[in-house]
């Protein structure tokens, strides 16, 4: 998954000595090394740093790769798609919290765990952010927090924004271009309509094991048209599950409205189509198996950030 780090386009000075710059799609990325896929790249310097922020996707699921850079190291963490918004609301956190009250927090993302810690040195304080996992050795970048406040934190924070509202406009369907999709990189909980039983971390990016399908063509990225080109409501959902992705489409014809629900696992891909006057009865199915498996579904591995005491270091 590692490599070099990505540069955007032009880049300009933001006010406090942050620079930021970037691209999207075909014109901002390209294939890596081993079939993956640039879709989004992000650069902000900031003090004597160099971030790269590199959005991507191989056959496994999507990821974003986020590379410090100095003038003697560079250090690497690998975030899986879905907790991107974690990290945002994690720097929220440092953000808005008096130091004095800030705690370390420890968030966990399928096999990987990411740390946070506030530090301080002579130049300043900074924001450490760790990731360990059993796939490759402990990575740590430190995030300066600014001379005047949190202008480092907030930079860094606003590129994490960008790159989750432009890669909702992005989707790569394997052996579908012609198809659309859009995915929201959000925690579950800000969803509308999905019931607290599903818990953090419905949307499983890519694990340890590989999922079998063709290689993804960068040709196959599009952007997401006008919603009322896509239908006569326009509203899309997608999740992940194991292997598989479910499309959730609302869209109308001269029939009526209808919610299409389509299953796609590597090459294959099937659909059905519920019409509105069912969707209720289907909403309080789909709610009673919730319910009938509630205990194992809240037993499964799931995003969860906890508040970490000195001594549990």
């Amino acid at each position: 998954m590692d490599g070099g780090g990505g540069g955007g386009g032009g880049g300009g000075v933001v006010g406090g000595g942050v620079m930021v710059g970037g691209g999207v799609g075909p014109g901002g990325g390209g294939v890596g090394g081993g079939g993956d896929v640039e879709l989004v790249s992000k650069t902000l310097q900031f003090e004597h740093k160099l971030f790269y922020f590199d959005l991507k996707e191989n056959p496994r699921g999507r990821y974003l790769k986020i590379s410090e850079k100095t003038s003697a190291t560079r250090s690497t963490i690998i975030v899986p798609v879905d907790g991107v918004a974690w990290f945002l609301d994690l720097f929220d956190y440092y953000i808005r919290t008096d130091e004095r009250d800030a705690f370390s927090k420890e968030l966990r993302l399928q096999t990987k765990v990411f740390y946070f810690d506030i530090g301080e040195n002579k130049r300043g304080r900074f924001l450490k952010v760790s990731e360990a996992s059993v796939n490759r050795n402990r990575s740590t970048i430190i995030v300066p927090a600014g001379s005047s406040g949190e202008e480092g934190w907030e930079a860094f924070r606003n590129v994490l924004l960008e790159i989750n509202n432009e890669a909702s406009r992005l989707y790569v369907l394997p052996n579908h271009p012609n198809q659309i999709g859009q995915q929201h990189m959000e925690p579950p909980e800000r969803l509308p309509g999905l019931s607290d039983d599903v818990g953090a971390g419905f949307i499983a990016g890519h694990g340890s094991q590989s999922a079998s399908g063709p290689e993804v063509d960068v040709e196959r990225l599009v952007d997401l048209p006008p919603q009322e080109e896509i239908s006569g409501m326009g509203m899309s959902k997608v999740i992940r599950a194991d292997q598989k992705r479910f499309f959730f489409d609302l869209g109308s014809n001269n029939r009526g409205h209808y919610l299409r629900i389509s299953e796609v696992a590597g090459a294959d891909r099937s659909s059905i189509i519920l019409p509105l006057s069912g969707l209720k009865q289907f909403h309080e199915m789909v709610g009673h198996f919730v319910d009938i498996m509630k205990d194992r579904l809240e037993g499964m591995s799931s995003a969860n950030v906890r508040t970490v005491e000195p001594s549990q270091r």
